[in-house]
């Protein structure tokens, strides 16, 4: 079985190789000028990747959120990924996971101080963000390293530290969405879920594997587990070490909240479901049907925050079924004590944009 699946594989690499070449061509026309980006005088903060998800781009995100959301007047702009929407929106009181998609709609729960909006042509939505926020200082593009049709003022590379873009190959053979040069825009580029305890001497090993430009500078950052909340009302808890846990979980790669659930708790069930997957009421029920089947004499329903924006939709089903699911929040912290040096960075660059703070 082993060898037929890698003799499959084997069969996409020409698909592969044609799919690298047309993005390859694309970015040498929009390097040439013949495809034209559009900059802005606004700081543009950038957040991508290369592959195609689990690389914890959401999380550094929200880390930049959190170091510039008090000192400046901070929007966050999304394709909305899998929303039920189209054209630009920008996030209200009234809005859902279904009107933005989940990961905008994360930040907007979590940040309700600063602009949250979505939309695909984002070199149309920012005119109309500054038009509703032209306060705005500040503009963090999630997922934008492949939309080229904007040029951002800093691009942030974020790339997994179990699978580096250095290793991948471009889609369907690999993950990658164009070829590795592509590491090449990037202002910085992140090495993420790292073990907390990287040696030095691997890190050195992963910068020289990486090769950055003369004008790249190379992080390294590890995953930070919270303590989770009651999703529905907010309100911490606390889960025993002896307690079984059903992880309801729909992301691209649940393997390093698994290992920690299993490094902190007993008995941990993974229940999984495709990345940015709208649950049902028929899940739900299927959540509840399983809890009951699991051993142990407590028990609980954990799941992602982006899973629970997605939950959220079902709240009277949730609340009919006696379901409290509690959400385990997660951060990054950078390896080495390097984190002053990225926030001087981001800091150095807004401040040669002309940006300066204006909330006290």
């Amino acid at each position: 079985m082993k060898k037929a699946l890698e003799y499959l594989k084997l069969l996409l690499y020409p698909f592969s190789m044609l799919y690298g070449l047309v993005m390859w061509v694309r970015n040498r026309l929009y390097d040439a000028g013949t495809l034209t980006a559009v900059s802005f005088d606004i700081p543009t903060i950038a957040v991508g990747n290369l592959s195609v998800g689990g690389t914890g781009k959401t999380p550094h995100v929200e880390y930049l959120i959190r170091l510039l959301k008090d000192l400046f007047v901070v929007a966050t702009l999304s394709r909305g990924y899998n929303r039920r929407s189209r054209g630009y929106q920008l996030a209200d009181e009234h809005s859902t996971a279904a009107q933005l998609g989940d990961e905008p709609m994360q930040f907007h729960q979590k940040f309700p101080d600063i602009s949250v909006c979505v939309g695909e042509e984002r070199m149309l939505a920012i005119p109309q963000l500054l038009g509703e926020k032209p306060e705005t200082q500040v503009i963090l593009l999630d997922d934008a390293f492949q939309h080229r049709s904007i040029k951002p003022g800093f691009n942030i590379l974020v790339t997994e530290y179990n699978r580096p873009f250095t290793r991948d190959h471009v889609v369907p053979f690999g993950r990658l969405r164009e070829g590795r040069k592509g590491y090449e825009r990037a202002s910085c580029i992140i090495v993420s879920k790292c073990p907390p305890g990287l040696p030095e001497a691997e890190k050195q090993a992963l910068q020289r594997e990486i090769n950055p430009l003369p004008h790249q500078r190379v992080y390294f950052t590890s995953l930070q587990y919270a303590q989770p909340y009651d999703m529905l009302t907010g309100v911490p808890v606390s889960i025993p070490a002896a307690a079984t846990l059903l992880l309801v979980c729909g992301i691209a790669r649940p393997a390093p909240l698994v290992a920690h659930l299993k490094a902190h708790y007993n008995d941990v069930f993974l229940l999984p479901f495709p990345d940015h997957y709208y649950y049902s009421n028929n899940d739900l029920e299927k959540m509840s049907k399983e809890l009951k089947d699991l051993p142990g004499a407590e028990k609980w329903v954990v799941t992602t925050e982006k899973d629970a924006v997605r939950l959220h939709l079902l709240e009277p089903r949730l609340q009919e079924l006696g379901l409290h699911i509690a959400v385990v929040p997660v951060e990054i912290s950078f390896l080495f004590g390097e984190g002053n040096s990225f926030n001087n960075y981001i800091f150095d660059y807004i401040a040669g944009a002309g940006t300066s703070y204006i909330r006290t």
